[in-house]
């Protein structure tokens, strides 16, 4: 015996419904403007004080003051990097990926910038270069540098697998923050956040809506630029899935390395710059 799926008759005025225009949910026009030239001003003569290399199928933690640059860099292969960033200062200030899609796009690159969980609420990078915001979007709806997907994780494969994967970026980012802090891998994954999706090439199929992957565009010698707007501590995952074009989760992708440089600008570059202040809310929620 078999039993029809139930369905939901539409309504009489679904069409009218459904044409309902949309509207911009917050009023990005009233953010502080994308400073081009001061941080192109500020790029000039900048010297590199520091490099972290981050292995394939692991990764590496990085410190980057307030007011310096860093890039994530392609180097031997096309790979994507998982991205988390804290507050240096306090670990409960981290990367908020959710509010970063609301205020800017799916996708970010050049003149975006990525904020911080609540009740901090600042900027904590802007992204000040990118070699490939060429790209666009492409005729499935793919962009780079997505804030959509979270990390790949080992709770997730194992419930799709059914097997213990222990380099999934999420690993990955929880062991090399214990590494980094001396803190027990229990205490070290809670701080481990939903990413930026550092050249991986993404987006939403037109026909069922599902979160894709397709082979990043990032070839070796492509970079992405941050600046610090505040201190921070940078964790970066050399995901298992390589370049994402084909299997995730496992040995059998190839996977090459990722580069981190750290750039300080020329001695007053910055005099005019001052790095921004947590949120003004009074904080009292009508109480």
């Amino acid at each position: 015996m078999t039993t029809k799926a139930h369905t939901i008759k539409a309504p009489a005025d679904a069409d009218q419904r459904k044409a309902i225009k949309p509207m911009i949910c917050y009023a990005v026009n009233d953010l502080p403007p994308f400073d081009a030239a001061f941080y192109e001003q500020a790029r000039e003569g900048i010297q590199m004080v520091d490099e972290v290399v981050v292995p394939p199928r692991d990764a590496a933690t990085f410190d980057v003051p307030a007011g310096h640059f860093f890039r994530i860099v392609s180097t031997e292969g096309p790979q994507v990097g998982d991205l988390n960033l804290w507050n240096s200062d306090d670990l409960n200030e981290r990367f908020f990926s959710g509010k970063t899609r609301q205020l800017h796009a799916t996708h970010v690159t050049r003149g975006d910038r990525l904020w911080s969980t609540l009740p901090g609420l600042r900027p904590m990078a802007t992204i000040t270069h990118d070699t490939l915001e060429w790209y666009g979007f492409d005729e499935f709806g793919g962009g780079v540098h997505d804030v959509i997907g979270t990390r790949c994780d080992p709770y997730t494969n194992h419930m799709l697998k059914g097997v213990d994967y222990h380099h999934c970026c999420h690993s990955n980012l929880t062991r090399a923050l214990a590494n980094t802090k001396g803190m027990p891998l229990t205490e070290a994954e809670l701080h481990v956040h939903d990413v930026m999706n550092v050249f991986m090439c993404t987006g939403f199929t037109r026909d069922t809506q599902q979160y894709f992957m397709k082979a990043s565009p990032v070839r070796p010698g492509d970079f992405i630029e941050f600046f610090a707007e505040i201190n921070l501590l940078g964790n970066l995952s050399a995901c298992p899935g390589g370049d994402c074009g084909s299997s995730h989760s496992d040995d059998a992708t190839q996977c090459y390395p990722l580069l981190v440089q750290i750039f300080k600008p020329k001695e007053g570059a910055l005099d005019s710059w001052r790095s921004p202040s947590r949120s003004a809310y009074s904080g009292t929620h009508g109480v």
